[in-house]
């Protein structure tokens, strides 16, 4: 086996190292309303998120894994370094930020680190400005769009449900919720994963395994949907306390109701091939139910603690890739 086929392969193991990271970092967003609510208890949590997180690699597509793959950086500026230095950076961002218990994106962490390694290889030139646009639009509009669907699936269930007692909802939205959490999974498992496609692929087609067109084969859609889930089953419990109690105390019914409003979003985003946060959203939608009993529901100020740190991921996660690509760059 030739030192090129090697060295690729070691960037695949890498990239599933890092779908591996993202599960478990991300696991939070995926049990912390349904642990924090005792509907389920965590060990049966993370296995009922980490199944839907792997059944998602069956009938949703690659758009978003498209994108990743050639909607970020252009073609040219793509080589195993660039790629490389981008999975280092985002790792090291997610393990940073787990250790600080922060729910921040895998996603604009990975694309951070595309940008880092990519400037430094070849300058800003090399940046797809309207796909990175796209991507930074909807770290605004990802977690707003899940604030007003949460808001408004919760005004809406109060309604219909104004004539049952507390006790008759409790016991309804308990049932429901393990619907609800399956949803927002299926839609975790299908955004999340297929950024790890779309830069296996992508490192694929530019060392010349994939053919004259680029598409995502079977086997890495497969084993990008198996890291994320193993990884989601390990938990990243530091990041369940913020998502789950620190923001807003959840009852059941706003547990369904952050779930459902979250995961509609992320299909909805899925479908038009764009790599939103699963952790934006999902925050979002929990700060919209918890504004519906009173604005001083929600703890304003861990809110604002955790925006921050969406903020500094990309330029974050873009400062390590970069760094990491500059020492790199003998390996050419």
């Amino acid at each position: 086996m030739d030192h090129a086929l090697l060295y690729v392969i070691f960037i695949c193991a890498v990239a599933f190292v890092f779908d591996f990271i993202n599960g478990f970092h991300d696991a939070a967003n995926s049990i912390a309303t349904v642990v924090s609510t005792r509907v389920l208890r965590p060990v049966y949590a993370v296995g009922w998120a980490a199944f839907f997180n792997f059944v998602a690699a069956f009938g949703f597509g690659v758009h978003v894994a498209t994108t990743m793959g050639k909607g970020i950086v252009y073609e040219p500026a793509i080589n195993n370094e660039v790629i490389l230095a981008a999975l280092i950076g985002a790792i090291v961002w997610d393990l940073l930020t787990w250790y600080l218990g922060l729910p921040t994106s895998s996603s604009h962490a990975l694309i951070g680190g595309l940008i880092g390694a990519a400037i430094i290889g070849s300058g800003v030139d090399s940046l797809h400005l309207a796909g990175l646009f796209k991507v930074t639009a909807f770290i605004v509009l990802s977690p707003l769009v899940g604030l007003f669907l949460g808001y408004c699936f919760r005004m809406s269930i109060s309604r219909l449900f104004w004539r049952s007692s507390p006790k008759s909802t409790a016991r309804t939205f308990r049932r429901l919720q393990l619907v609800s959490a399956a949803l927002y999974s299926l839609g975790h498992g299908t955004n999340d994963a297929q950024k790890t496609m779309g830069i296996v692929a992508i490192l694929l087609f530019t060392n010349g395994y994939l053919g004259p067109e680029f598409y995502v084969p079977r086997w890495v859609i497969l084993g990008a949907h198996t890291a994320i889930a193993l990884g989601t089953m390990a938990g990243g419990w530091r990041i369940v306390k913020t998502m789950g109690m620190r923001i807003t105390k959840l009852q059941p019914v706003d547990g369904f109701c952050a779930e459902t409003a979250a995961a509609v979003s992320l299909f909805g985003t899925a479908a038009a091939g764009i790599p939103v946060s699963t952790t934006h959203t999902i925050t979002g939608a929990i700060v919209g139910v918890g504004s519906t009993r009173r604005l001083s529901a929600v703890r304003w100020g861990v809110t604002f603690g955790v925006i921050w740190a969406w903020v500094l991921t990309i330029p974050g996660s873009a400062l390590v890739a970069a760094l990491t690509r500059l020492f790199l760059i003998p390996l050419n």
